[in-house]
């Protein structure tokens, strides 16, 4: 099928303009119009990225599917997949119609809700498609106003203040990584993607305002991404955003924002930190993998004393990323295979739970944990679903979340033995965690009086929930599905950037 990436990337737009400029009144007949179309796009847009899915070849470590075009001032427009970012073009794809689906309750401004969602999903696609860095960054930036919009319009008491401070956060590390990407382009004289990964940055030592910068540009470019992804992460200590964006974000935003929306900063690591500047990469690796230990433990810690079901599951995600960004920068392929598992199977854990906060959120209106109990005596089979994913969250083995994890903690291990070691305890928190909230929720007698009448999940719920169920079941018994189309492209990244190291090193002995 030809040009089917643009198709996929730009249908949901296309139903946001047909929404927008042929969708009138705001009646509830007018309401449901808007879902339905919303809910068909995205369907569509996940049933043609089938196409993408099924034409890609794992054997081949290039891009496929390249679409090019000449677009603007010298500027190509220019689409590709590799093994790294086709997963999470499925992801996307395949979460976004739940996710649509989710939000079927909203009663406000709703034509404007299911645009806002239809943009955003566009714009999460051209991130992982975009083999041109002006293109890139247009889809990396343009993805904050559909959320800050989304958390700043239909979010809880302090929308605003969570929204700017998601929207402050992301764009000025994103300003820093304008910066490098015009050096990049000034000293390579391209802003192709694939050209510049076979482009190598200069390594020698430089002085920057009286400081001597060991790597040299390579380390300037390498720090300024790391100001981007690092937020988008969110790694700890600029992870105090995400908290505040998840508690005021509604359902359907909290669940976009976990399960694809973080995984963006991993994916600018695997894309440009680790390819294009080795060096630095190689020099700032242990001062990463500390981070990301740091990150597990204490974002661990953190959830435990959280009073807040949406704000112990966003601690929560801090640690899981903390584990991503440890396996990515372990640098070997059980770690790199392990971290984009990771993020894969986040997608569908994470967005699950957020969910189930949504589901006992939108009968009593009240996160605080404190306000429930006993549920599984009217909601068993609520209890059930958030058993299960309760489970995979603290890495259950036959869920999804156990591979990631363990696929991580063994690049860790070969990468540094005492970071491993640290990150580790990480599983022994989240157990604490997690089994507090459930038993606390869920289990005990049902003593509320507010609680007797509440009911359990209706049949749309729990269509909802079970493609997430299975996902996380299928790849947690059969983990190939995504390592085999993974591993071929983690092996030429980590060949690449091994082979990369001593010849540049060499160079700037010279």
């Amino acid at each position: 099928m030809d040009n089917v990436l643009s198709f996929v990337t730009f249908l949901p737009t296309v139903a946001a303009i047909v929404l927008a400029l042929f969708l009138r009144g705001d009646d509830e007949v007018a309401q449901l119009n808007a879902k339905r179309l919303a809910l068909f796009a995205t369907v569509i847009t996940f049933l043609i990225s089938l196409f993408i899915l099924t034409g890609f070849d794992p054997e081949d470590t290039g891009f496929q599917m390249v679409e090019e075009a000449d677009w603007i001032m010298g500027l190509k427009y220019k689409m590709g997949v590799d093994g790294i970012s086709v997963l999470f073009v499925m992801l996307t794809t395949a979460l976004m119609p739940l996710t649509i689906w989710s939000a079927w309750d909203v009663k406000t401004r709703v034509k404007e809700y299911m645009i806002a969602f239809l943009l955003l999903e566009t714009l999460m696609l051209g991130v992982f498609m975009a083999l041109d860095l002006v293109l890139f960054y247009l889809f990396f930036e343009a993805g904050l106003i559909p959320m800050f919009l989304i958390i700043g319009i239909w979010g809880g008491k302090n929308r605003i203040y969570a929204a700017f401070k998601f929207f402050l956060y992301t764009f000025l590390g994103s300003v820093l990584m304008l910066v490098a990407m015009i050096a990049m382009y000034i000293d390579a004289g391209t802003t192709d993607i694939v050209q510049l990964l076979a482009h190598d940055f200069s390594s020698s030592t430089i002085s920057v305002l009286g400081f001597q910068v060991i790597g040299g540009m390579q380390t300037l470019a390498f720090l300024a991404f790391f100001a981007s992804f690092a937020v988008k992460m969110p790694m700890w200590p600029v992870h105090t955003w995400l908290p505040d964006a998840h508690v005021q974000a509604p359902t359907a935003g909290s669940v976009v924002l976990a399960a694809i929306l973080l995984k963006m900063g991993g994916y600018g690591f695997l894309r440009f930190s680790i390819p294009m500047f080795p060096v630095a990469s190689d020099m700032l690796a242990d001062f990463v993998l500390w981070l990301s230990a740091i990150a597990i433990v204490y974002a661990s810690l953190v959830a435990l004393v959280q009073a807040d079901m949406k704000k112990l599951i966003a601690y929560s995600s801090v640690a899981h990323m903390g584990y991503v960004t440890a396996g990515i920068f372990a640098m070997n392929q059980q770690g790199v295979d392990g971290a984009i598992f990771q993020m894969i199977s986040h997608g569908f854990v994470s967005g699950a739970l957020f969910l189930c906060v949504g589901v006992i959120y939108d009968r009593m209106h009240t996160r605080e944990i404190d306000a429930f109990g006993g549920l599984v005596k009217n909601m068993p089979a609520y209890a059930l679903v958030f058993l299960f994913f309760t489970m995979a969250n603290v890495g259950l083995p036959g869920t999804s979340g156990f591979v990631g994890e363990f696929l991580t903690l063994i690049g860790m291990f070969q990468a540094n033995t005492w970071v491993a070691l640290v990150a580790a305890t990480g599983v022994i928190f989240s157990a604490a965690y997690a089994l507090w909230l459930y038993r606390r929720v869920v289990l005990g007698d049902l003593i509320k009086e507010s609680l007797k009448a509440i009911k359990d999940m209706t049949p749309r719920e729990k269509w909802i929930f079970a493609p997430l169920v299975a996902m996380t079941l299928l790849l947690g018994v059969y983990p190939s599905l995504v390592t085999d189309i993974t591993g071929p492209s983690v092996e030429a990244l980590i060949d690449n950037y091994h082979a990369a190291l001593p010849m540049v090193a060499e160079a700037a002995a010279h």
